[in-house]
């Protein structure tokens, strides 16, 4: 903490456009940027959603609820305009009631919503960006490639880029990105997702109340676990996950998969029983509370990111690294950002064979997957810490504060 933070704590408006807080992805992102600040010095304040789980010890205010949706949608939604309308009028609000320091915006709509409050109060307004806009709204189906929407909805994108005076990434890769596609490489700053090291911890069962819990599961006794834990969703890689435990099954190796995560679950249960698997194969639990995530992954023998996306992060592979989760993944930028040589690869992305290859190799050579794991766990305590990552952002700030005056 500087002396400046002591004498008068900075006030940093944060806005999440989004259902803050829920148990996937950029949630934990922004709970974690948050808890990390805190205990730095700062003042936080998250303006979000009106929907949402509040946190012990975090200051939220929620937009108000549109009159004709009560339910939201994962990822993109013409509905989101509506909501970013509200959300922007709430943030005007508590910025002229709450006069913060710096205006911290989350995704794409953070951003443009918190330039305009930030211009008003002549502060400083950064961006957090987790990947492309138009790239998700490809990978959600919103909009198609080569169209008119994709067009302006692209300038669009290049136009936020511009805007903040700095933007930091969850990624190098993503920072390349807004280089050579969005021609923005002033004060981008790559500031990785990390994991909260004592939380996330291999000894957080003993082998007893682990053998426990994976027989309430329905885990058959004598197979090793495979777990996944995040968003269900096609360019998650689910799909290709479900062929790949089938092409195991079919080959007789000795394997579950524990699946936790939300939405439509039910639709991918369907998907993996027309693929053969039974209840005993294929374990979906439904939404996992990020309190509860922990133990569920200590429950695994190996983990999985199967995602596809290239533009996005997958932050859950820290917290697998953190558990000590010998980790299974598609040959992509952001995986070997994050697991270096240390990860086991599937390649080409996308490919649900090379992904069953991929695990069978983890399956067939335990003590190499289990030394793997090892190594991962003392990767992320050298590199992806959120009290380092704290620091890094608090000199951000002032960097920032310090060109103002």
């Amino acid at each position: 903490m500087t002396e400046a933070t002591r004498a008068c704590p900075r006030r940093i408006l944060m806005i999440a456009p989004t259902s803050f807080f829920m148990d996937y992805g950029c949630h934990i992102r922004i709970l974690e940027e948050a808890r990390a600040l805190l205990a730095r010095g700062l003042e936080i304040r998250i303006v979000t959603y009106y929907k949402g789980r509040d946190w012990p010890g975090l200051d939220i205010v929620r937009s108000l609820p549109t009159p004709w949706r009560a339910e939201y949608e994962v990822g993109s939604s013409r509905h989101k305009i509506a909501f970013d309308v509200l959300l922007s009028w709430q943030a005007l609000v508590e910025s002229l009631r709450w006069r913060p320091h710096l205006v911290h915006g989350h995704l794409h709509e953070g951003s443009l919503i918190g330039a305009v409050a930030a211009r008003l109060l002549r502060i400083p307004i950064v961006f957090d960006f987790q990947g492309s806009m138009t790239g998700e709204m490809l990978d959600h189906g919103f909009i198609k490639p080569d169209t008119v929407a994709h067009y302006w909805w692209r300038r669009l994108e290049e136009r936020i880029t511009q805007m903040p005076d700095a933007i930091m990434t969850s990624t190098v890769h993503s920072a390349e990105l807004l280089a050579r596609s969005f021609d923005r490489q002033h004060n981008v700053i790559p500031l990785p997702d990390s994991v909260n090291l004592a939380f996330f911890h291999p000894d957080t069962l003993g082998a007893e109340e682990r053998a426990a819990r994976r027989a309430a599961l329905g885990v058959p006794a004598g197979r090793a676990l495979v777990v996944y834990l995040g968003l269900l969703a096609d360019y998650q890689g689910i799909p290709q996950m479900l062929e790949a435990a089938a092409w195991l099954r079919r080959r007789d190796y000795p394997v579950a998969f524990l699946i936790m995560g939300f939405p439509d679950v039910d639709h991918y249960r369907r998907q993996a029983e027309a693929l053969g698997l039974r209840a005993s194969d294929v374990i979906f639990t439904g939404k996992t509370r990020y309190e509860e995530a922990p133990a569920h992954l200590a429950l695994g023998d190996i983990a999985i990111a199967p995602k596809i996306s290239a533009t996005e992060g997958s932050g859950k592979i820290l917290n697998y690294m953190a558990m000590e989760l010998p980790t299974v993944a598609y040959d992509t930028p952001v995986s070997r950002e994050y697991l270096d040589d240390l990860g086991i690869y599937a390649s080409p992305a996308g490919e649900a064979e090379a992904l069953a290859k991929a695990l069978a190799f983890a399956l067939r050579n335990p003590e190499v997957s289990k030394q793997l794991g090892k190594q991962l766990r003392q990767r992320a305590q050298q590199h992806f810490s959120w009290e380092r990552m704290g620091r890094k952002l608090e000199s951000l700030y002032e960097q920032l504060w310090k060109e103002r005056h």
